[in-house]
């Protein structure tokens, strides 16, 4: 399959390349804003828009040059209708303004217009809700999602596929066979996904740097038995979700990932939310540490 132009010929720099200087900086740690109910009860917010907004920009101002990347959790903010939304716009505003990339965890996926209309919405310059990153779904066929990469690679913003998610009903879908006639492959599902979204990422992969399209693999699943070996992750981001709260710990980078590592975000939320707004930015530097030390010792 043909890349597309990338941003390059414009003069945009590529997501990749911010990712990487990102995490080069700050490390693998990617600090979720996810305004859980009960989370704001112990911030002492309301339980409103005006408490997801309040808790939003403590996150960020926290994670302002402790980290490289935050993530909010869309449906937090959506479960407020048009306040929330607002809401999140203030949120992704400032954090972009603070120099963070904000990977909006939208898991959108449809075909057609409506999901350029979903691209245009989370990836478009000058868009009220726009992202560097937003996560999306492959189970309307991958090849749905090619329109959406094509805006991303184009607007120098990346996405990232869910290809295998932590959750435990994933296995049965993920692991499940598919053969590709054509190809004579009999693969994973999660394979499969990976491999034909991954064209856009070009030939980034030989060059040793990081593409535009991510894939969700979870910390707390075998990559090895749904399919994912390193070839297949060649120059592929990795969102990470499973650390802290959900029990992955930050020396499973390696033993989870590998050769892969350096390409992985360790996404974490009510790890550190938990610390309050007093304790958030001493909970940012203490997690960052840990996941700076596994890989450089």
């Amino acid at each position: 399959m043909t890349t597309p132009s990338g941003p390059a010929s414009s003069g945009i720099t590529s997501f990749g390349t911010r990712l990487r200087a990102a995490m080069d900086a700050h490390g693998p740690l990617c600090v979720g804003i996810d305004p859980h109910a009960a989370l704001l009860e112990q911030w002492g917010l309301p339980q409103d828009a005006d408490g997801l907004r309040s808790f939003g920009l403590a996150v960020v101002e926290a994670a302002a040059g402790r980290v490289g990347v935050v993530k909010p959790q869309i449906a937090f903010f959506e479960r407020f209708g048009s306040r929330g939304f607002a809401a999140l716009e203030d949120v992704m505003s400032a954090a972009r303004q603070a120099g963070l990339i904000v990977l909006a965890d939208a898991k959108r996926g449809d075909i057609g217009s409506t999901m350029a209309g979903y691209a245009a919405a989370w990836l478009d310059a000058g868009s009220p809700l726009e992202s560097d990153a937003v996560t999306i779904s492959p189970y309307l066929g991958p090849e749905s999602l090619r329109e959406t990469i094509t805006t991303a690679v184009r607007g120098g913003k990346g996405v990232f596929v869910l290809a295998a998610t932590s959750n435990p009903e994933a296995p049965s879908l993920q692991t499940a066979r598919t053969v590709d006639v054509a190809a004579g492959e009999d693969q994973t599902v999660a394979h499969r996904v990976a491999r034909d979204v991954g064209w856009a990422n070009g030939s980034t992969a030989f060059e040793g740097g990081l593409g535009p399209v991510g894939l969700v693999i979870g910390a707390t699943v075998d990559r090895v038995e749904l399919g994912l070996d390193d070839e297949v992750l060649a120059g592929a981001p990795i969102l990470a979700p499973g650390f802290g709260a959900q029990g992955a710990e930050p020396g499973d980078l390696l033993t989870r990932f590998g050769a892969v590592a350096p390409q992985v975000l360790a996404s974490e939320s009510r790890s550190i939310l938990g610390a309050g707004p007093q304790g958030i930015a001493a909970a940012i530097d203490e997690r960052a540490a840990r996941y700076q030390e596994v890989l450089h010792g």
